[in-house]
């Protein structure tokens, strides 16, 4: 594939970069700018090039299937683009950024037309259009209208087949133009390939799972089993396999759909998948209420009024000693309600064994709450690669390597 870097003859053209900007915002005010720092890399390399660069991301959600217009209005002014430009210009103070309050039309035609080298267009939030999700043709079209050349660089959207990130690189590629990876694409499928195509020197291959519901992720178990040598599995979703081996779970989170699943994975798995021992569970998710908090081992159960919220410290020296002989660590899902003082230590856990690997071994964090809890916690610094994207990284492994988003730039 093309890469950003060895895109050349730029001077002059207009290259259409379709980035993740989806940062969290509260009323205008962005609380974090790490997305956008993130992109920089590639828009810089651009500029030097004498590209003239339009920008273009989706932020939040607008659910179309909304009746109320009202409603659909609202959900638009709360994932406005406006804010992300003015912190693109803050990060940018040298370069000018222009934000164009359209998304398709003439407005943004002349938006684009009135560019000069060097400088850069932010639009307006992807998912103001209807046609966005479902790849519409036309709206595609007119996208690709705009530009001379294509590159990708938000991983968090390469497992979806949008318009933005599939349609119009489609386009671009069948009219002889170039399409091409930015450098934070670079480095996710450098990094995700290597948990994907295993090496002898990558093993023992540890993958840690943790999340809520056992089928958002079956897919990427079945995929794990056949590369990985052992699978940690802790968090909610561990609560629906040890039910599946006969255990009491008292009120702790039942994915009953994916317990006959459950069981079959387990003896398929033969002796790879490691769950906790114990638990430490509580009458109460609620902190603000008295509640009653103890560890019990698995033999014993979990009381029928009490519900799991992180794994105990024999589960924690359990999956410990497994971390320590790894020289590969894939991990996607915290151990339990880490947000919370009381259920934060299996969390932890893992993420000092995980620090304890580095100099030894490859270790990577597939986005998501997995990459929040080691941010929140500390430890974000320790790992091989943080991943942008957390759906996209499952994704990216449990289809061998293959994104939409990664494999039209093919």
């Amino acid at each position: 594939m093309l890469t950003v870097k060895e895109m050349k003859d730029l001077q002059g053209k207009y290259v259409y970069v379709r980035v993740d900007f989806n940062v969290p915002q509260t009323n205008g005010v962005i609380r974090d700018t790490n997305r956008i720092k993130a992109a920089l890399p590639t828009i810089q390399e651009l500029l030097s090039k004498g590209a003239r660069v339009i920008l273009m991301s989706h932020l939040g959600k607008i659910k179309w299937k909304e009746p109320d217009p009202e409603k659909i209005e609202a959900m638009k002014k709360a994932n406005d683009m406006a804010p992300v430009a003015k912190a693109l210009q803050e990060l940018l103070p040298e370069t000018k950024v222009h934000f164009c309050a359209a998304t398709r039309g003439e407005e943004l035609k002349n938006a684009v037309a009135a560019l000069k080298d060097g400088e850069v267009l932010l639009g307006q939030n992807t998912r103001y259009e209807k046609g966005e999700e479902k790849n519409d043709p036309a709206l595609a079209a007119e996208w690709a209208s705009l530009a001379d050349a294509f590159v990708m660089d938000a991983f968090g959207s390469a497992h979806r087949a949008h318009a933005s990130t599939v349609g119009v690189p489609s386009i671009l590629k069948e009219a002889g133009k170039p399409v091409a990876l930015g450098y934070l694409m670079i480095k996710e499928v450098e990094n995700l390939s290597r948990c994907v195509e295993v090496k002898d020197e990558d093993r023992p291959y540890i993958a840690v799972l943790g999340g809520l519901k056992v089928s958002d992720k079956i897919k990427v178990i079945e995929t794990l089993l056949t590369k990985c040598d052992y699978i940690i599995i802790g968090g909610a979703m561990s609560y629906t396999f040890r039910k599946a081996k006969g255990e009491e779970i008292g009120m702790s989170f039942l994915d009953a759909d994916s317990l006959e699943y459950a069981k079959n994975c387990l003896e398929k798995a033969n002796g790879k998948i490691i769950l906790p021992i114990d638990t430490v569970a509580t009458t109460s998710f609620d902190p603000t209420v008295e509640r009653e908090i103890k560890i019990v081992d698995a033999a014993e159960g979990i009381p029928a009024n009490m519900e799991g919220c992180d794994i105990g410290p024999k589960s924690r020296e359990l999956f410990a000693s497994y971390i320590a002989k790894a020289k590969m660590v894939f991990w996607n899902g915290p151990m339990g309600v880490f947000e919370q003082a009381d259920f934060k230590n299996g969390t932890v856990a893992v993420c000092e064994a995980i620090k304890d690997l580095e100099g030894k071994a490859f270790s990577v964090i597939g986005g998501g709450d997995s990459a929040s809890a080691a941010k929140a916690l500390g430890y974000k610094q320790n790992f091989s690669h943080v991943s942008t994207g957390g759906g996209a990284s499952l994704e990216m492994i449990e289809n061998d390597g293959h994104l939409p988003g990664v494999d039209v730039l093919k």
